[in-house]
């Protein structure tokens, strides 16, 4: 099972990204990862996948990094643009991993969207 094609963004050290990158590897899955912490959030990406997930499944409000963001801050987040932002200035705020594969984008440990993209 390979695929050039396969990216995932994430952050190293973070459980989620962990669980991930181990089953894909273990599936011998061929991917790229994209460490947000070294590499930042690409814009480009960042729109595609709002604009094919939403921000509400993409914008990660039950972790850590939501929670220290001042509460304004919180409170000004309402819609694709103003999550966007905050996603942009924040990247620990993205709900991960995010993985793109053939043009769909599966956020967040999901082994069975993963094995049907994979095939």
């Amino acid at each position: 099972m390979t695929s050039t094609s396969l990216t995932v963004y994430g952050i190293p050290n973070c459980d989620s990204v962990k669980k991930a990158r181990v089953w894909l590897t273990e599936r011998g899955a061929d991917y790229t990862f994209h460490d947000f912490k070294k590499q930042g959030v690409p814009p480009e990406a960042l729109d595609a996948w709002l604009a094919q997930v939403g921000w509400e499944t993409l914008l990660n409000r039950k972790g850590t990094t939501w929670r220290k963001l001042d509460p304004a801050l919180q409170a000004s987040v309402n819609d694709s643009p103003s999550a966007r932002q905050v996603m942009l200035d924040h990247a620990s705020v993205i709900k991960r991993p995010v993985c793109v594969l053939k043009g769909q984008v599966i956020v967040g440990v999901n082994p069975q969207a993963w094995q049907s993209v994979l095939g």
